[in-house]
């Protein structure tokens, strides 16, 4: 598989953004489960789901926020960025069959150390914000 060059530091631009739209399906959930070995029953229960503050089962928040890798290594900056760092604030629970849009906006460009920090946020189909926080990204060197 052949992929496009992502951009280098010097082709960002303050407040340059991409997202990306996924909606979460119960396949979704069981296989990530499958894959972290995450069954929490908030997410795989129904029963039990109704018991929390949910009221119904939940996507795992780490699934949402893998949006934001989608972005990154597929938009911007683009094929061969190192994602490096991330913090994340979980601020609304992502229920089964939402439709997500993560966002990352470049927020800083750090010549000097090679990296940019993007602004990241995730929405649901009503608007709300989902997940929110900050992300360091080293994108693909200058070539040569």
């Amino acid at each position: 598989m052949k992929n496009k060059l992502g951009k280098t530091l010097s082709e960002l631009s303050l407040g340059e953004s991409s997202s990306y739209t996924k909606t979460f399906t119960e396949k979704d959930v069981i296989a990530f489960a499958e894959i972290t070995g995450d069954n929490n029953p908030v997410h795989l229960d129904e029963e039990y789901a109704k018991t929390t503050q949910f009221k119904s089962r939940i996507v795992h928040g780490a699934l949402v926020s893998s949006l934001f890798s989608t972005v990154f290594g597929a938009q911007l900056p683009g094929f061969g960025c190192i994602y490096f760092r991330q913090d994340s604030k979980f601020v609304a629970p992502v229920y089964l069959n939402d439709t997500i849009t993560a966002t990352v906006k470049v927020i800083e460009i750090q010549e000097e150390k090679g990296r940019a920090i993007f602004e990241t946020i995730a929405t649901n189909q009503r608007g709300e914000n989902v997940v929110v926080g900050t992300a360091m990204i080293y994108p693909r060197k200058e070539a040569k």
